[in-house]
């Protein structure tokens, strides 16, 4: 059986997307390895086309992955555009469509109707579920880095993509201004997201409570109601009782600044049901609520592209040994870890009660959010 896959590493639709899931020196050890790799022209991703050539991949017209080789791997991180309506290819990225998000019956309705598949990267997991290539950290840090920035009165709008060091800089900056006493709350403290989150505080000169598994059993609610900034980074697989809900917003205290890492906003694992709507870059801050209280949001579903460079090369260097166990023009996918991932796309699509019909399907609490 070939070893050998044929990856096409589409150009993301979203403007504000430059990350890559792929990197240029990743790229060249699956070359190296006899991968064939097709990397698209993409106006907006951090890395450099050139690099992808000199790594030794082919290049290709931004949106050709339509006419890709029928065997190929369409190798992406977020949303498909809307055509074509029928996916015929295996395609690999985060779907957002297995916990009836806004959207996900008719995701995987284009997947069975053209008879493809989706290898959800979020659910490329180990025999124990952890999570094995998530950029989880870096969107915790991004996301506590806003929140401080916001409520100490310095985040620039809208947001563009930065690196480590200017982003540094400005949170030890305003750890001299207003705010120094600030009181932030991160759950899901140990945790990829949460350590992240973690660390973006302390850079900012915060100590943040940290809350995890043991201090979520029984939640103590005055106790998280009396922080000025909260930010979540817990991802829920089953409904659960929320840590906030829009009651306690209408209370006199209650955090200021609220960091929804997770951004789990259309799916009833929700452990934050206060906001209906995501954020962006353009406006990454909604006002909740007003008055002598005022509570404020961030929700932005693709934090670790604010830094694309240092966020993709992570990403990248956990996933690229694990595209090299992809097995190549053959349909089976006999690697233990991609197996786990595709049938947890054929058990969403039999909740669908559809039939995904391809040839690719002919096999027998609570984490950490590792935000995408």
């Amino acid at each position: 059986m070939s070893k050998n896959p044929h990856l096409w590493m589409r150009a993301e639709c979203r403007p504000s997307e430059r990350r890559a899931p792929l990197a240029p020196e990743d790229a060249a050890r699956l070359v190296a390895r006899g991968a064939e790799i097709t990397v698209e022209e993409s106006a907006h991703r951090v890395f450099p086309l050139a690099d992808y050539a000199a790594a030794g991949c082919r290049t290709a017209p931004e949106g050709s992955w339509t006419g890709a080789p029928g065997s190929a791997y369409i190798l992406g991180l977020k949303e498909l555009p809307d055509d074509p309506v029928k996916l015929t290819r295996r395609h690999i990225y985060f779907g957002h469509a297995y916990k009836g998000q806004t959207g996900a019956g008719e995701l995987l309705g284009r997947f069975t109707a053209g008879g493809g598949a989706l290898l959800d990267l979020e659910y490329l997991t180990d025999d124990t579920g952890r999570r094995l290539a998530a950029f989880g950290y870096w969107a915790g840090y991004t996301g506590a880095a806003l929140a401080v920035l916001h409520r100490r009165g310095r985040l620039r709008t809208p947001l563009t993509p930065t690196g480590l060091d200017a982003l540094n800089a400005r949170l030890e900056e305003s750890a001299a201004g207003d705010g120094a006493d600030d009181r932030a709350l991160v759950i899901g403290a140990l945790g990829r997201s949460g350590r992240g989150a973690c660390d973006a505080l302390a850079r900012a000169g915060i100590e943040p409570t940290r809350w995890d598994v043991a201090e979520t059993a029984e939640l103590d609610r005055a106790a998280l109601l009396g922080h000025d900034i909260l930010v979540n980074t817990v991802l829920m697989h089953r409904p659960a009782p929320p840590f906030l809900t829009p009651a306690d917003l209408d209370g006199p205290r209650h955090p200021a600044v609220i960091a929804d890492v997770t951004c789990d906003v259309t799916s009833a694992c929700n452990a934050l049901p206060v906001y209906t709507e995501l954020t962006d870059w353009d406006r990454p801050v909604r006002r909740l609520r007003d008055g002598d209280h005022p509570a404020d949001l961030i929700a932005i579903d693709n934090l670790p592209s604010l830094l694309p460079a240092e966020a993709g090369r992570a990403f990248s260097a956990e996933l690229w040994p694990l595209l090299a166990e992809l097995d190549g023009a053959d349909r089976d996918v006999t690697d233990p870890v991609w197996a786990r991932c595709l049938a947890a796309f054929d058990t969403a699509v039999a909740a669908t009660g559809a039939d995904a019909g391809h040839p690719d399907h002919d096999h027998d609490g609570k984490e950490h959010a590792d935000a995408h």
